[in-house]
């Protein structure tokens, strides 16, 4: 019985600790790659955010977006690749939520103006009938 333990020790603990041992360096070795298309979205994002002035209508949601973005490229050089994943998408989001808000703005300033429009030429054309009775 002891050669046979002895046989077991000899031989399948150092394969057996091999096998952890190349599990652990894989596994901490594996870093995935950088979410660079989700922080190229992000970036993309709010730059079409600032071209539709979301600036002027929305600034808290692109500064949220802006903030994300930051936090997306620390974690990137922390390595914390899907933390980064997820703050890169979160920023897009963020900016163009802001982008829609501000184009909402602007068509329902647009949308008033046309009103007002209205509302002149109604009073124009009653204005006009009354003079021609």
């Amino acid at each position: 019985m002891n050669l046979i333990h002895r046989t077991l020790l000899t031989t399948r603990l150092p394969l057996a600790a091999g096998l952890l041992t190349s599990l652990f360096v894989g596994g901490c070795a594996s870093v995935p790659p950088p979410p660079t298309t989700s922080l190229q979205a992000a970036q993309q994002a709010i730059a079409n955010a600032e071209r539709a002035e979301a600036s002027h209508y929305d600034a808290g949601d692109l500064a949220e977006a802006r903030t994300r973005l930051a936090s997306a490229e620390a974690a990137v050089s922390e390595k914390k690749m899907g933390l980064a994943a997820q703050f890169a998408d979160e920023s897009r989001a963020e900016a163009e939520l802001a982008a829609a808000k501000a184009s909402a703005s602007k068509a329902n300033g647009v949308n008033e103006d046309m009103k007002r429009s209205n509302g002149t030429l109604v009073d124009e054309m009653k204005r006009s009938s009354g003079e021609q009775k």
